[in-house]
């Protein structure tokens, strides 16, 4: 998959301190993904059991222990992943998932 943009991610970890173990965890997700080649939902559910399936093609993905959410949108068809939210399970809690 074709991940736009990993620069998201790198600035979660690096801008604020207090999200530094997010490091590995993002970097981790990061790596497996550009590897996955997913085809529809069902290929994602089969690769990450826990992920989060909304409408308007978000996933929500649970990252180190549910500290942290990602939220995606994808674009099976075209092989894209687009990163459209990080944060705590805080900021998560204040966010339309759907409309971002």
């Amino acid at each position: 998959m074709r991940i736009i943009a990993k620069k998201t991610l790198v600035e979660f970890f690096e801008k604020n301190p207090n999200h530094a173990d997010a490091k590995g965890p993002l970097l981790a997700w990061h790596d497996e993904v550009k590897h996955a080649d997913w085809k529809n939902s069902a290929d994602l559910k089969a690769q990450f059991g826990t992920a989060s399936i909304l409408g308007n093609n978000r996933v929500v993905f649970n990252i180190h222990g549910n500290k942290y959410r990602l939220v995606v949108m994808i674009n099976y068809q075209f092989g894209i992943v687009y990163i459209r939210f990080v944060g705590t399970h805080k900021e998560y809690d204040k966010i339309d998932v759907k409309g971002v």
